[in-house]
């Protein structure tokens, strides 16, 4: 049978002892993983790997050994308690394996917890769990996780009663990483709130959120965008000692300024349309654009991406130009645009 979305939550945090077992299925290896520990720990509790109450089968070695299934859902441990039996990486190859598992399984049995990649309609493997009247198959998508979703795994690692902005935030972060990736900074902010009782800031979820690659360009982008023209000469300085390239520092700030237009230009004010920018932006950096955003009209935004779309021509259509003053010339023209009201 499959199972909706809505119905997961509760089959994953207390899975039904009448149920042989469940495939679950994705493109997203990682959330499929994810989803697999979930109901493997709600099923057997956190100890079963150590009493030898979790058995783990390579889906390829069915094709073999189609008993190899069988044998492991009847065997009986030395310890009490739920028993689950994963597959990983289960196949077509491993159908008649399953098939004859799912058919001998009793009460008592282990669980059997299949998992496996993108699956077409078509798939022997789907069709199987799909038309078992016990089983259940789950689809694993690549949506970002929802805001329900976020509070279960905050709550999970011990945060709870966050405020709206920090909220908003970390909504915001689901959006730009991989679930694991997310997953991992939850744990990383639980860590760092360990004993703190005070409430978590957006301040505090940009420090423990994974750097941008480009976030040496934010700064030269920043200080441009906000006139701070003492400060861009050090910040272009430090950008060629680590050898960035002055295209990217044009791609860069072209990127940064067709954020500044989406905002100004926005017939609800930057305040509601940075809300709606894709990717999101969040904590201090989000503080920073819309101040920008504030600052400059549409047409100082519309000269500025004017003269980088022509620098960034002149940039890559000769060699013999002085590329790096070409970008820095263009630079502290943005940076003296920024100082004019």
């Amino acid at each position: 049978m499959k199972l909706s979305p809505r119905d997961a939550v509760g089959f994953l945090n207390r899975p039904d002892p009448r149920a042989p077992g469940i495939l679950i299925y994705g493109a997203d290896a990682m959330r499929v993983a994810q989803k697999r520990a979930e109901l493997v720990k709600a099923h057997t509790g956190p100890d079963a790997d150590t009493e030898m109450r979790l058995t783990r089968l390579p889906g390829g070695d069915l094709r073999k050994d189609t008993s190899a299934a069988i044998d492991a859902i009847k065997a009986q441990g030395f310890f009490p308690g739920p028993r689950a039996v994963v597959i990983d990486e289960a196949n077509e190859f491993s159908v008649d394996a399953l098939r004859l598992a799912l058919s001998e399984w009793a009460e008592g049995d282990a669980l059997i917890v299949a998992t496996a990649g993108n699956l077409k309609k078509t798939s022997k493997l789907l069709k199987l769990f799909e038309g078992d009247k016990r089983a259940y198959c789950l689809a694993i998508y690549d949506n970002p996780p929802d805001r329900a979703e976020i509070e279960r795994m905050l709550a999970a690692e011990g945060l709870t009663n966050l405020p709206p902005e920090s909220m908003r935030d970390l909504t915001a972060l689901a959006l730009t990483l991989e679930p694991g990736d997310f997953r991992q900074t939850l744990t990383r902010i639980a860590l760092y709130k360990l004993g703190d009782s005070a409430p978590l800031t957006p301040a505090e979820i940009a420090i423990l959120a994974p750097l941008s690659p480009d976030a040496d360009i934010d700064d030269v982008l920043n200080a441009m965008a906000d006139g701070r023209i003492a400060d861009l000469a050090p910040i272009l300085a430090r950008l060629e000692a680590q050898g960035v390239q002055p295209v990217a520092v044009c791609i860069g700030a072209a990127r940064h300024f067709r954020i500044l237009h989406a905002l100004v230009s926005d017939p609800r004010g930057p305040g509601q349309a940075i809300g709606t920018l894709r990717p999101p932006v969040f904590g201090p950096r989000r503080d920073q654009i819309l101040r920008q955003a504030q600052n400059w009209s549409l047409q100082r935004v519309e000269d500025a991406l004017r003269d980088l779309t022509a620098t960034d021509l002149a940039l890559r259509s000769s060699t013999r130009a002085p590329t790096r003053a070409l970008a820095e010339r263009a630079l502290i023209r943005l940076t003296r645009m920024a100082g004019r009201r």
